[in-house]
């Protein structure tokens, strides 16, 4: 299977240790767990707390990772307000044998449609690997502008966008309109409606807890199977608290890893209560 037809990849975490330095040895377990599975790993994207880790902690988890020579395909998440940090750090990951970059909307700025364009050229021009376009606008605090993804259809480097609106039916409009590019869901409670609407696969934050089981679903509904509502019941427990809080909560209770901790301003204390997620854990055991 090829990067670009990979069905399913995993926001993956960042593991920490109690003092809050990264945890090596979880992350080695982690990215062995998900290439076991066969699933595609994202790496430092807002569930592994890319903009909250120093550029030195990045760097070593890339090189860590690709020491590992998984059989998986690795995406390095790609974001923030100054593009020319982001190209020192795409300059260095182009060093490393990743597999593809994951491109947020330029964050706290809210650029418009040709400020977004000139952006993402600049980082689609300084890589030679498929890049996946990142909409999600709850937390860039502005939504990927139609007008710039038409003027990058061509580029030989723009592969796919990630749609994290909330919206199916936004997901369908985009889809039409720019049927050149694949289109993944980034939401997996709307997961079922984006694969009714041949979304080409999902990026996941729940297949950190479930991995074997969110691949089957994915796997399922992409072959235009019925996959009922375990998979939106139970990802809507990892949003109980602000991302990934409640994944690391519940993955740190499982023994997966050693501590739940994150790095600020992310605090594991804003999670209220893991009955939501232990019972989720438990739908996924009954299902």
């Amino acid at each position: 299977m090829t990067i670009t037809q990979t069905p399913l990849w995993t926001a993956l975490i960042t593991p920490m240790q109690a003092d809050g330095c990264v945890d090596f040895a979880a992350l080695t377990r982690l990215l062995h767990e998900q290439a076991a599975v066969g699933n595609g790993i994202t790496l430092l994207g807002s569930t592994g707390e890319g903009a909250n880790l120093s550029l030195a902690e990045r760097q070593a988890i890339i090189e860590h990772a690709c020491r590992l020579q998984l059989n998986a395909p690795l995406m390095v998440g790609v974001g923030g307000l100054d593009l020319a940090s982001q190209l020192d750090w795409l300059a260095f990951c182009e060093t490393q044998p990743v597999s593809a970059y994951l491109l947020v909307t330029p964050i706290y700025a809210k650029p418009g449609a040709q400020g977004q364009q000139r952006w993402f050229k600049a980082l689609l021009d300084a890589v030679s690997k498929p890049c996946m376009l990142y909409n999600i606008p709850s937390r860039s605090g502005v939504a990927l502008a139609e007008a710039a993804i038409a003027a990058l259809i061509g580029h030989p480097n723009f592969w796919a966008v990630k749609e994290s609106g909330g919206n199916p039916l936004r997901f369908a409009e985009l889809k039409s309109a720019f049927p050149q590019i694949a289109w993944y869901s980034g939401d997996d409670v709307w997961f079922a409606e984006h694969a009714l609407l041949g979304a080409a696969g999902l990026v996941s934050v729940a297949s950190n807890v479930w991995p074997q089981q969110v691949a089957d679903i994915v796997a399922k509904g992409l072959a235009g199977e019925a996959i009922g509502a375990v998979l939106r019941e139970t990802a809507e427990s990892l949003f109980v608290a602000p991302s990934p809080i409640p994944t690391k909560a519940l993955m740190h209770y499982q023994q997966r890893i050693a501590s739940n901790v994150l790095r600020l301003p992310l605090c594991a204390e804003d999670l209220a209560s893991l009955a939501p997620l232990l019972a989720a854990d438990l739908q996924w055991a009954a299902a």
